[in-house]
């Protein structure tokens, strides 16, 4: 066996010791597992139930007249089917997850012991406020504290993920448009050409035309042309800052000026925020809005691990159109505002957007973001953010020896690269992402920004130490020097320790096997 510096073996030298067949197919401890269907059988149940006598039929003739499909299996079974499953999957809690762009960072205990006191776990929306007057406590309380660290006076806390947010703030804009008489005039939307996809698609849901703005050369908005495009049939600007290649738009305050004596809103999508949280307010910056990834920046769930939440945030002349339900407090009593006519004098006459969603956002993702910051505090949250950048730089820092940074100086909370250093190999972006797999690493963001050939996106979070770290960016500088060194085969075979190989993904994206059916079945 070769070793490494840090005393692990990478790789066997003996490919025969590989691929040798074990009778269960099984690997030691990495188990083989069929489908559910394959291991139970639909004629069967895992817990035998007495047909049922003497009860009133109740469901008016709609009776199954065929059986329900679903495989029978003991409890042991299912059991270990789905820990097998698990195990299968890569998670935060195993190792770094370097996805750029996405914050894979550590979900605190403390947030999920917090969500499962009683009194937030077993809440129902359609409860009387009397009996939830803490749960809307805790609501205004961490709207309190959005609107303190991004400096605006107003914020949507129904906004049920990212998107759903761009959506709230998107519609604002439209609204506000609508009240000054110019809802039929102003139908452009510009956007950087490395903008998330969400950008440009929820503008058109809102019935807006997008208009791409390319970037300098140092990978920021091009304020030139930013300028050129701009006219009195422009809506807004959708700028995510810190931006896509995970770099500060330095000329944030000239863009919102530029946007504003054009007559238009700035909307900045708040995905990076965790770089810059407790440093910089966006309120300060003239940007009328934004939403609030809670499982980017405060640590709720992503994914898989739960529903996300996105809350949004408006500027005075946005904040008469947010939508309803939201919560006021009078006399200590706490209450939804649930209609629609602003109440008011200074807003009367004012219609908000209405009613997003039927509840009032994502209660255990409020949970769980404010658990976070009452246990950083300010000056802790501030710290998350720096560390967040520190490690980033130190990555990039670490890593550009042998790979090639997209754009020079320094990074925010992400550190991007393009395949240069991979010209003439015979390597690609996703041969690389593969043998990261086999090194034990969930691959960075590919591909990603669009901008970027052969992007290669790394976001460490501030929730690695500097050993987790070391062991990351020794991991890829080893599969960049044996690129360069002409291993190709390797890296073409990956991965090669993982339960599956590579599959075909083109195939697998253009037709997807949604459904299992018996063998003989069409």
């Amino acid at each position: 066996m070769t070793m490494n510096n840090q005393g692990r073996p990478s790789r066997a030298d003996n490919a025969a010791l590989i691929s040798t067949p074990t009778f269960t197919g099984n690997k030691a401890l990495q188990i083989e597992e069929l489908l559910s269907f394959e291991i139970g059988s639909i004629s069967q149940t895992g817990v035998d139930i007495a047909a049922s006598t003497g009860n009133v039929d109740r469901l008016g003739g709609l009776h199954r007249d065929d059986d329900i499909g679903l495989p029978g299996l003991s409890e042991p079974e299912t059991m270990r089917h789905f820990v097998r499953l698990s195990q299968k999957n890569f998670a935060i809690d195993m190792g770094p997850f370097p996805l750029g762009s996405c914050t894979m960072k550590h979900n605190p205990r403390l947030n999920e012991k917090v969500a499962r006191l009683s009194g937030f776990s077993d809440l129902h929306p359609l409860a009387p406020q009397a009996a939830v007057q803490g749960a809307l406590e805790l609501i205004d309380r961490l709207a309190f504290w959005l609107k303190e660290l991004t400096g605006m006076p107003a914020v949507a806390m129904s906004p049920k993920a990212g998107a759903h947010g761009e959506l709230c703030g998107m519609m604002a804009i439209k609204s506000a448009l609508d009240a000054r008489g110019e809802g039929d005039k102003r139908k452009r939307v510009l956007a950087p050409e490395s903008a998330h996809g969400t950008n440009p698609a929820t503008a058109v849901q809102c019935g807006f035309k997008v208009e791409a703005i390319p970037a300098d050369a140092t990978g920021r908005v091009d304020l030139s042309a930013l300028k050129e495009k701009l006219g009195d049939d422009v809506a807004g600007i959708m700028v995510t800052n810190p931006n896509t290649c995970g770099l500060f738009e330095r000329d944030i305050r000239a863009i919102a000026d530029a946007v504003h004596d054009a007559g238009g809103y700035f909307y900045c999508d708040g995905a990076n925020f965790n770089a810059i949280a407790g440093k910089v307010r966006p309120g300060d910056l003239g940007i009328d809005a934004m939403h609030i990834n809670l499982h980017k920046t405060f640590s709720t769930p992503h994914g898989g691990g739960g529903p996300g939440s996105g809350p949004t945030v408006l500027s005075d002349a946005l904040a008469p159109f947010a939508p309803v339900p939201y919560v006021v407090c009078e006399n200590g009593i706490y209450g939804l505002v649930e209609t629609r006519r602003a109440a008011n004098a200074e807003t009367a006459g004012v219609d908000s957007m209405g009613r997003m969603t039927a509840f009032h956002g994502q209660m255990g993702m409020f949970v769980r973001a404010l658990a976070y910051m009452m246990s950083h505090g300010v000056d802790g949250v501030r710290q998350a953010a720096e560390d967040a950048v520190l490690n980033a730089n130190y990555v990039l820092a670490r890593l550009k020896s042998e790979m090639t940074p997209a754009f020079d100086g320094y990074c925010m909370h992400e550190a991007l690269f393009d395949d240069r250093f991979l010209e003439g190999t015979g390597v690609e972006t996703i041969d690389f992402a593969k043998a990261m797999i086999d090194e034990g690493y969930h691959p960075m963001t590919m591909y990603f920004p669009l901008v970027v050939h052969g992007a290669m996106l790394i976001e460490p979070t501030e929730s690695e130490s500097k050993r987790e770290l070391d062991l990351f960016c020794d991991a890829l500088l080893s599969l960049a020097k044996r690129a360069k060194a002409g291993e190709v085969e390797p890296f073409k075979a990956a991965p090669i320790y993982a339960p599956r190989r590579r599959l075909d993904e083109t195939a697998a994206a253009r037709k997807p096997v949604l459904r299992w059916r018996p063998e003989g079945d069409i």
